[in-house]
């Protein structure tokens, strides 16, 4: 199961009301570093399916969710349990770092 998109309308259904937990990835086209951890999270999404689900928001297209979180750089990742944050990160990791977070979060 790849990463899928999310936007702000969709955002309260697929991740706040979500059965699993969510890893949202904000994140935009012109931002590098979110270009460089797209791949480590594809691959990471197929790796954790069944146990989270990782989701992208777009945020120069969907503003009011990043906003609503407090969002001020990307890339930004937050996980969501039962509809609420536990646990966030700013900016690019490498996979191992990433899948040691969210081996903490989750």
């Amino acid at each position: 199961m790849a990463t899928s998109h999310v936007n702000d309308a969709e955002f309260d259904a697929e991740v706040r009301n979500a059965e699993t937990p969510v890893l949202v990835d904000f994140w935009a086209e012109w931002c590098g570093p979110c270009k460089q951890i797209g791949p480590s999270l594809e691959e990471l999404s197929e790796e954790y399916a069944g146990k989270i689900k990782i989701v992208k928001v777009n945020v120069d297209e969907n503003p009011d969710t990043a906003a609503g979180l407090g969002v001020r750089g990307i890339p930004a990742l937050f996980m969501f349990k039962g509809g609420e944050v536990v646990s966030n990160r700013m900016g690019a990791a490498p996979k191992a770092a990433l899948k040691s977070w969210i081996d903490e979060s989750i």
